[in-house]
């Protein structure tokens, strides 16, 4: 049977240990959260590998703002890519757009069979795509497992109809991952409407930049 499963956004190195220490599955390493999580500095990446036993996926993005990149920039993803991958990560997290709003899926596919054989992440690009459906069929043609989506919303929240009918579309064809302020008060609204899958948090209850540890047991709590 299929179960719950926690991944947690973590934009230092004691945000990735809060995680592991308290039940998370995964981490996803990323920095400036203000700009959303950028690709992360690689001698954090070193550090956090080197100590970190759980999964650990890393945000490709070269900057904040929008998701439509230039040939420099998508130049840079491939690199930061190449130099990752020889960290023994397990997985990668991008998504490139087309300026009217559609999935690059030119740029994505080369990035995808860049990171293979590690599975990416489609991340939350596609709260802005034009046609939910289409770049569903479009992220899962580019060789993604999984969306990292908020439903379009301003949180989870808000877009859980279209959470619940992305992951109705998508059957068992790509894992749609919720996130976006995902927390534990509100995790058991999604879970009556959605199937078992991977949830997205940074479990930040603060100002801070850094995990909660009680806020990812409570929300883990939920998957008991």
């Amino acid at each position: 049977m299929k179960k719950n499963q926690l991944e947690i956004a973590c934009f230092n190195l004691e945000s990735a240990f809060i995680a592991e220490e308290n039940g998370a599955d995964r981490i996803e390493l990323c920095e400036n959260m203000q700009l959303g999580g950028t690709t992360p500095n690689y001698i954090l990446g070193v550090r956090v590998r080197e100590q970190l036993s759980i999964k650990m996926h890393v945000i490709i993005r070269p900057r904040g703002g929008d998701f439509v990149y230039s040939d420099e920039e998508l130049i840079e993803m491939k690199q930061d890519i190449k130099q990752f991958k020889k960290l023994g990560i397990d997985g990668f997290v991008f998504g490139v757009l087309k300026e009217d709003g559609s999935v690059n899926k030119t740029r994505n596919k080369e990035l995808v069979d860049l990171a293979s054989p590690l599975p990416c992440t489609f991340h939350r690009a596609f709260d802005v795509v034009e046609n939910v459906e289409q770049s569903l069929e479009d992220v899962i043609d580019c060789g993604f497992k999984t969306i990292l989506t908020s439903g379009q919303g301003v949180n989870v929240l808000e877009g859980i109809s279209v959470l619940e009918k992305i992951q109705k579309l998508a059957g068992n064809r790509i894992i749609v991952m919720p996130g976006g302020g995902l927390r534990s008060s509100n995790i058991q609204v999604l879970q009556e409407k959605l199937e078992p899958t991977f949830y997205h948090s940074s479990a930040i209850t603060d100002n801070s930049e850094t995990a909660d540890p009680e806020e990812i047991k409570k929300i883990r709590a939920n998957f008991e």
